[in-house]
């Protein structure tokens, strides 16, 4: 076999591994990556590249593996945004977390997300008691967002004001 089709194909297997083994395990919160998350995945990158590579280490190999990464990850998304199916298949859902004051222990339990994890999203978003929150939720991105019950909270915004000069004006 060509050494480098033999690179590509192999780098194609490591990706569909990859992407199989953090969906199984659940990893969801992956833009927020902890110590251990950060050890994890340098150790993953070393492990897996040589089996992406093999013996062949040269420069156009090493090119090529992240090519075929690169190319395979945006024609994954092309496919994820026409496809529904798949979409839900290898992103997470948003789960609820609280819900009017309620918190869902069994999600908290099964999501391992701890109470200083609830506690900091709430001073992050200005609110300081579970019975003010209308609803938290673990957004696929891994991030917690709040809404507030406060009535008292209105929507507003700024409009910047523009200084036309006038023609012929001197100040």
């Amino acid at each position: 076999m060509n050494p480098y089709l033999d690179v590509i194909l192999r780098s194609l297997a490591v990706y569909f591994f990859m992407l199989i083994a953090i969906k199984l395990t659940g990893k969801k919160e992956l833009s927020q990556l902890n110590t251990t998350d950060i050890v994890l995945v340098l150790l993953i990158s070393n492990a897996v590249q040589n089996a992406m590579v093999g013996e062949n280490t040269s420069l156009l190999s090493g090119l090529i593996a992240a090519s075929v990464l690169f190319i395979l990850n945006y024609l994954l998304k092309k496919i994820m945004f026409k496809s529904e199916k798949i979409r839900h298949f290898i992103t997470s859902q948003p789960e609820i977390l609280i819900y009017n004051g309620k918190l869902n222990f069994k999600k908290l339990s099964d999501l391992s997300i701890t109470d200083d994890e609830i506690k900091e999203a709430m001073r992050e978003h200005g609110v300081e008691f579970y019975k003010d929150i209308k609803l938290a939720m673990l957004e696929v991105d891994g991030n917690i967002s709040i809404i507030s019950g406060d009535k008292n909270l209105t929507q507003s915004f700024h409009k910047r004001k523009r200084h036309h000069k006038t023609l012929g004006a001197i100040h």
